[in-house]
């Protein structure tokens, strides 16, 4: 089955224009959320200008041992650590609250801005399958980098199988997945590549967090849209094989 990727940008442009809850709202609370969390990871255990400043002069000196004091200097201590990790944890909770709240608009289930903070809750087990998804891409990607991103789209689809079938455990929805994009990944790519001006976008400094707020809703509705296709089309062919 061949996806009809301009209607489907087509539908995820109407479900941002016409939702109520605004879905642009939603992802703007999403980006300044994920955009404090992040500066407060970095200001936990990045190197500070004034640190940089003066390793860059002793460098330009040739005080080699006093750039390295420097930077040892620098190092976070174990508990900033910590707290750093436990923040980009809690962007990983936002994230999945707003895969939510996109999935409750496109399927017309009654969104609301507090699904942005449902990965602390009832949807919990959507973070434990994000960081699954996670560590097997990463193991992928010690193949190569190539492997890493076909693992990538294999299991892009887990989460939308996870808010479709609650009872799945975390392997069941990485199963059905891997299932499901069999033969697709070339269309999911091709999609993503459709997409990668507004990516470049969001890697402009301070414009960047305005074309992440129109992208990041877009680029997901476009993936959920995909798998909403793909399963009507296999619920099509299944009852087409019990008639026969």
């Amino acid at each position: 089955m061949n996806i009809d990727r301009p209607q489907l940008k087509q539908q995820a442009r109407s479900i941002i224009r016409l939702s109520k809850p605004k879905v642009l709202y939603a992802s703007a609370i999403f980006v300044a959320l994920s955009a404090l969390l992040s500066y407060l990871s970095t200001r936990l255990t990045g190197v500070s200008y004034e640190q940089f400043a003066q390793y860059m002069r002793y460098m330009e000196e040739g005080s080699v041992n006093h750039a390295m004091s420097v930077l040892s200097n620098a190092q976070p201590s174990a508990g900033a650590q910590l707290i750093s990790s436990a923040l980009k944890v809690m962007q990983l909770f936002v994230g999945v609250g707003l895969t939510v709240f996109l999935f409750n608009t496109a399927r017309g289930l009654g969104a609301v801005y507090g699904n942005l903070l449902d990965g602390f809750g009832p949807y919990f087990r959507l973070v434990l399958l994000r960081l699954f998804i996670g560590i097997f891409i990463f193991l992928w990607s010690l193949l190569f980098f190539i492997p890493g991103i076909i693992a990538a789209y294999r299991y892009s689809f887990a989460p939308y199988v996870m808010l479709d079938h609650p009872d799945y455990s975390i392997m069941d929805c990485i199963r059905a997945s891997k299932q499901m994009t069999r033969g697709y990944k070339g269309q999911l790519f091709v999609l993503d590549l459709s997409m990668l001006g507004w990516l470049l976008l969001t890697l402009i400094p301070i414009l960047g967090y305005l074309a992440q707020t129109w992208y990041q809703p877009y680029h997901e509705l476009c993936y959920l849209l995909f798998y909403d296709r793909l399963r009507q089309g296999r619920a099509e062919a299944s009852d087409v094989r019990v008639a026969y």
